[in-house]
């Protein structure tokens, strides 16, 4: 397997954002069966923009990481520019990850997808298929928690 760059081992080893928002308006959780990986990820929202976000992860160091820099690359947008992260994103933020290692990354990307449709949800504006095609979601991902 191949190293680690510097960016992911400091995310990884000092992750920024790590715990439970109580109050949280959106959560999202999702899981690699494969791997193991369990990412959940908290949104407060305000006036359609993320004014906090914590995340909890049980997972190798590469999922941490990706939860770390994903969580930091949303704070203070937008739900649309949030929406708008993907997984590449994440890697490119994170200076690059092993191929192996390139789930996680769609971990981070699912999770964020699915809290910003559980908080759609629960303002009650769209329908379940409304919020599917906003946030981009497939049926075969969808999420038992947040009911989408």
């Amino acid at each position: 397997m191949e190293p680690y760059n510097e960016k992911v081992i400091e995310n990884y080893a000092n992750p920024k954002n790590v715990g439970k928002i109580e109050d949280a308006n959106g959560v999202g959780e999702v899981g690699n069966p494969v791997c193991g990986d369990i990412m959940r990820i908290y949104l407060k929202i305000q006036d359609n923009k993320i004014i906090d976000v914590k995340f909890q992860t049980f997972g190798c160091g590469a999922a941490i990481a990706s939860s770390s820099i994903s969580t930091e690359m949303i704070k203070g947008k937008t739900l649309e520019e949030a929406l708008q992260i993907t997984n590449k994103d994440v890697v490119n933020e994170l200076g690059g990850l092993p191929p192996v290692k390139l789930h996680c990354s769609v971990l981070a990307e699912e999770a964020i997808r699915k809290a910003i449709a559980d908080y759609y949800l629960k303002q009650g504006v769209m329908s379940k298929q409304e919020v599917m095609e906003k946030c981009k979601i497939k049926p075969e991902e969808g999420c038992q928690k947040c009911g989408v």
